[in-house]
């Protein structure tokens, strides 16, 4: 009894309804990281001496770019789970079932962010050093999701925080388990499992301060503070993804997710070394929006210096001054019959 106290339970289930619409907690929480990333991001932008609103208007374009190409990374290194015999390939649609990968996200949400900083005329490593701490946040509130989800957990442990995992039944859809509930606390028996979804939530955590102290200590620019988050999240997830246990593919003996780490820890290393022989960081008129005056700026129409008169002003004084009237003689009084 006292081991159990000990672990930590599990969500009874991880979708709710309300009549016939989902609610589900995996998208709840893909939702809120949005939200703060957006948030924090709008925050770094301006005291950066951006134009206020930027970011909201990438998140236009990066956060549903981002969705397709987490979705599609997802698929395509796990293409096993739609494209078999017995499988249904129209739930590579279903995204609402779960089965985002980070790296596909981030990698079509450069694209329509980079739309966006064309449109804005503002440069893109600086708008991803703004919201890079932002998205590590984020990816933490979204591992909330997968506790619910009851899933991407690792190998059995006596660890006091271990996870208890429950046998989760479905009526409706026998097959559908994510949809299900557990009904009378059943273990699964691997139960209590490594809850590795806790451990990437606290190291996403630690690289979001990481990143924030390094760029206030160092005035990271040219996309270094994103290159170093994708370099401290990138060690943390190699290690906890290979103590997950949940199905994966292998290359060469490792998981798919591992040598994707690998090769994007290097690769950040590289652009943080190289970016940081291009001096100092972006001046502050460079990340104005083209089409917004900057977050200290008046309207160019309200500009008029205090010390000139305006345009009209000028021309008004500046015109010949037209001259009176002659006057016309008096007339002299007619006479009437009373004078």
């Amino acid at each position: 009894m006292s081991a159990y106290l000990a672990t930590i339970p599990s969500p009874d289930q991880g979708v709710w309804h309300l009549g016939p619409i989902p609610v589900r907690a995996y998208a709840l929480c893909i939702i809120a990281g949005i939200i703060v990333a957006i948030w924090w991001g709008e925050r770094r932008w301006a005291a950066r001496g951006g134009t206020k609103g930027t970011i909201i208007d990438m998140a236009v374009f990066a956060v549903p770019f981002g969705l397709v190409g987490g979705r599609l990374y997802h698929v395509i290194t796990d293409p096993e789970l739609y494209f078999t015999e017995g499988k249904n390939p129209w739930n590579a649609f279903a995204i609402w079932d779960g089965g985002l990968g980070i790296w596909g996200a981030i990698a079509l949400g450069a694209v329509g962010a980079l739309i966006a900083c064309r449109r804005k005329g503002v440069p893109l490593p600086a708008m991803a050093d703004a919201i890079a701490p932002g998205i590590v946040v984020a990816q933490a509130i979204g591992r909330i999701g997968n506790y619910f989800n009851q899933e991407l957990y690792g190998a059995h442990t006596d660890l006091p925080w271990g996870l208890e995992v429950y046998q989760r039944f479905n009526p409706d859809d026998p097959n559908n388990l994510l949809n299900g509930v557990a009904t009378g606390h059943i273990p699964l028996p691997e139960s209590p499992v490594h809850p590795t979804f806790l451990y990437e939530l606290i190291w996403n955590l630690l690289v979001a301060l990481l990143v924030v102290w390094a760029d206030r200590k160092f005035k990271l620019g040219h996309g270094r503070a994103f290159a170093l988050y994708v370099a401290g999240y990138t060690v943390g997830r190699g290690w906890i993804e290979m103590m997950r246990t949940d199905t994966a593919n292998h290359i060469l003996g490792l998981r798919v997710n591992v040598w994707t780490s690998i090769l994007l820890f290097v690769a950040a290393v590289v652009y943080f070394v190289l970016a940081g022989k291009r001096g100092p960081r972006e001046l502050p008129e460079t990340l104005r929006s083209k089409d917004a005056p900057g977050p200290d700026e008046t309207p160019v129409e309200d500009a008029a210096p205090k010390d000139e008169e305006p345009e009209h002003a000028k021309v008004a004084a500046e015109a010949p001054a037209e001259k009176p009237a002659e006057e016309a003689p008096a007339e002299e009084p007619k006479k009437t019959d009373e004078s």
